[in-house]
């Protein structure tokens, strides 16, 4: 079975035929539970996300702030599994259509093993994967599995990217560019800010055309308008996560997210 970088391509191209921005939604699985973390991602997808980044929860997290880093505290002592992770992409995709990736480090894929890693993400439908600390030289083995199974390989680029390496970058990935609008990690911020726009456009002049999407730091309506005025899509995860963390329970939890999906849908359809 072949994967769905298709359809990760053919959600993109649509957002930009209604001259939007696409609504990119981060959860990690097995928060608060797996079931649970289902739920949240398919009302993610209800509120008016195009697509989710299902993370990958990982003990040592280089990427991720302390917000994310909770939630999968909380889910690596529920137990959460890789399994778990492909049954997340499954089930979220099965019932909503709609393109999932997995964000992971490379550490627990490397010790799976490549080819059945890609091989059970394709199968389990998913669209690809994003991979924060890949580096390009490293990964002709990861792009020749993940071609194979029609899977769609994600860069991050940050501010530090030279443009030597930017133009490196796109033409390896596929899929979609991650362009970290900021240096640090990840969490709400007061301001994305003018790097973010030129990392965008230094990427996009590195040559390629692969669509280049924008995270790290947007929370609210406003920002993910800022960013939909010069990015091809407005990643949004701690803000998300945050709404579950400090939901009284479950099912408020997921009524939070759906409305802060909603939100930000709106949000990228008004560009600044």
């Amino acid at each position: 079975m072949s994967g769905n970088i298709q359809l990760l391509s053919d959600t993109l191209a649509a957002a930009r035929a209604e001259g939007r921005s696409a609504l990119i939604a981060y959860l990690p699985a097995g928060f608060p539970t797996v079931d649970g973390g289902i739920e949240a991602i398919k009302a993610v997808f209800d509120g008016g996300a195009d697509i989710v980044e299902v993370g990958l929860p990982h003990s040592d997290p280089v990427l991720d702030g302390p917000v994310i880093q909770t939630a999968d505290d909380i889910a690596l002592r529920g137990g959460v599994k890789i399994a778990d992770v492909m049954r997340t992409v499954k089930e979220a995709h099965e019932a909503t259509g709609k393109p999932v990736l997995v964000m992971t480090y490379w550490n627990p894929i490397d010790r799976y093993g490549v080819e059945r890693f890609t091989a059970e993400l394709a199968q389990a439908g998913g669209a690809g994967c994003i991979l924060p600390d890949l580096p390009v030289q490293e990964s002709a083995l990861w792009r020749e599995h993940a071609e194979k199974h029609g899977l769609a390989t994600v860069f991050v680029v940050a501010p530090s990217s030279r443009d030597a390496r930017l133009a490196e970058i796109t033409a390896a990935g596929s899929g979609f560019v991650y362009a970290a609008s900021l240096m640090g990690v990840t969490g709400t911020r007061e301001s994305v800010g003018a790097q973010a726009q030129d990392l965008v456009e230094r990427t996009r002049a590195a040559g390629g055309d692969l669509p280049v999407c924008v995270g790290l730091g947007v929370s609210n309506a406003k920002q993910a308008a800022e960013v939909a005025g010069f990015a091809d899509g407005v990643i949004v995860g701690s803000a998300f996560v945050k709404r579950m963390l400090d939901a009284p329970d479950d099912k408020a939890g997921v009524e939070g997210v759906r409305e802060l999906a909603a939100e930000l849908a709106k949000g990228v359809r008004r560009q600044a």
